[in-house]
């Protein structure tokens, strides 16, 4: 079970190593799931690139999770691995564990007082889903984000104007080592597409408060969103999402696409990465691109937004592994 929140202590950056389970006999003999050695990750994540773990562990439950953890070498490597958007998976492949949370934690449960609880694993249209149908308001956005619980919680994912930690009440947290605790939502330390949890914590489940409403009209918001990201977003390409974060919350501050419109990169092509010419702050894998192809162009659009506007944007997708 979680420890209480008085029993957490963050810590910044797991010890960098290159190692994984030695052999797959290392893992404790009462550990269920399935534990894949040079797991093939490409198929895994939105761009459709990268090259593979050294390990791929999909637990069969919580507890198989926290043992599996518990019995890697210390300083392993190890990431969580959602839907895969958001996310580029570097051509050498991912050192260490990738942990894949898979249907044992897509839970999505009603709770009193208007509180939705997740597993890890449910994505977003499933939680926004199931907070319609039983009349809560205020989770609509999330149906707008292409991804997971555990990542959009570590990420403090947003759109359309909200952002999970408008909404996050506490998350269950499995920490590199094998410990699980509690973590409420003032001890992330939330700031815009951040938060303070450390390299190689998984967030296994979490809790999300919303206000009483009617079905009808959360469910014409969703259909809102889901139009609004149909006709501005290139959502049936190999694509990561939102590639670069907006230098500033202000609304009459610059966006990051119209800093890359502004330095002309619409279109822009990089060997199979091109920039997308329905929404300038996408990549797209316009066919056999290789992750160093995607990474590249998105440094090059980088390279030219600050030579134009003197800004340097940030990236917001993810870029993990080896190049």
């Amino acid at each position: 079970m979680p420890s209480q929140p008085g029993d957490f202590d963050f810590w910044e950056g797991a010890p960098a190593s290159n190692n994984g389970p030695r052999t797959a006999q290392d893992v404790p003999q009462d550990v269920r799931g399935t534990l894949t050695r040079d797991a093939p990750l490409d198929k895994l994540v939105w761009f459709k690139s990268g090259g593979p773990a050294d390990w791929l562990f999909e637990p069969a439950n919580l507890d198989d999770l926290v043992r599996f953890i518990s019995a890697l070498d210390e300083g392993t490597p190890v990431m969580a691995l959602g839907l895969g958007s958001n996310l580029i998976i570097r051509d050498g492949g991912v050192p260490g564990v990738v942990v894949r949370l898979g249907k044992p934690f897509a839970t999505v449960e009603v709770r009193r007082d208007n509180i939705i609880e997740c597993g890890g694993g449910a994505p977003g249209i499933l939680v926004a889903s199931a907070a319609r149908d039983a009349g809560i308001a205020g989770l609509e956005f999330l149906r707008g984000i292409p991804g997971t619980v555990g990542g959009f919680v570590r990420m403090n994912g947003g759109a359309y104007g909200r952002e999970v930690a408008d909404i996050l009440v506490d998350c269950d947290v499995v920490l590199p080592g094998g410990d699980c605790v509690n973590v409420p939502v003032s001890d992330l330390r939330y700031s815009y597409r951040h938060s303070s949890l450390p390299d190689g914590a998984i967030v296994v489940s979490a809790r999300f408060a919303g206000t009483k409403g009617d079905p009808k009209e959360i469910g014409a918001e969703m259909d809102r969103i889901a139009e609004q990201r149909e006709q501005s977003q290139p959502l049936r390409t190999k694509t990561g999402g939102s590639t670069f974060k907006n230098p500033s919350s202000d609304a009459n501050s610059p966006k990051a696409w119209q800093l890359v419109d502004e330095a002309g990169c619409r279109g822009l092509a990089m060997g199979g990465a091109q920039v997308s010419e329905k929404h300038a702050n996408f990549l797209v894998n316009t066919g056999n691109a290789t992750s160093a192809d995607i990474e590249g162009l998105g440094e090059e659009v980088r390279r030219r937004v600050a030579d134009k506007t003197g800004m340097m944007l940030e990236w917001e997708i993810k870029r993990v592994g080896r190049p």
